[in-house]
């Protein structure tokens, strides 16, 4: 099947995620700058959210680039993936209004690792479905970046529990390790 729908299916859903996050931002009800402090957690919470969808849009974008074909199971395993990414505003408003309660922010946690866990599978049946030998296995190699956040979130969930803040200063640390540009796709597909 071609992928094409797949792929605007996938971008829809991602931009209507983004727009129901930043509609949870609300405006405050002083014209001052101390009338934005207690929004400030609510407000933290949605940067990081917004570089969590914005990093798997972008590492989407570069999985389908090095796809030539899908089948039914690949379609299922986006349509997962877009179901943790959806739970996304709904964990990233209650970690915010919650002032990063413990609880919250475990359940954030899991979210990101089933999230991760999700995008792992796609990867993996894509790979399958085009063989070792693709450009996508090739590109993928070792994938440390990729073995690493889940365990990052095993980690960070059950000590959510001590310091929360600790938790989501490692979830942090994670997107920051997927902000720095992941090129693996991009010289294969150059060559």
């Amino acid at each position: 099947m071609e992928k094409n729908r797949l792929e605007a299916f996938s971008d829809g859903v991602l931009a209507i995620i983004i727009t129901i996050m930043v509609l949870e931002l609300k405006v405050p009800h002083g014209a001052d700058i101390q009338a934005l402090e207690p929004l400030l957690p609510v407000f933290l919470s949605y940067v990081l959210s917004f570089l969590y969808v914005g990093i798997y849009w972008n590492n989407h974008h570069h999985l389908f680039q090095a796809t030539k074909r899908v089948s039914g199971g690949i379609l299922w395993a986006n349509l997962h993936l877009l179901f943790w990414l959806s739970l996304f505003p709904f964990f990233t408003a209650w970690i915010g209004e919650n002032h990063l309660a413990s609880t919250p922010t475990a359940a954030y946690g899991f979210v990101l690792l089933m999230a991760g866990v999700a995008y792992y599978i796609l990867q993996y049946l894509i790979i399958v479905e085009q063989g070792s030998n693709s450009l996508l296995a090739a590109a993928i190699g070792r994938d440390w970046k990729g073995k690493l956040s889940p365990l990052a979130y095993l980690t960070a969930i059950p000590l959510a529990f001590v310091s929360p803040w600790i938790a989501t200063a490692i979830y942090t640390a994670v997107a920051l390790t997927w902000l720095i540009p992941d090129r693996r796709i991009e010289r294969i597909l150059a060559r």
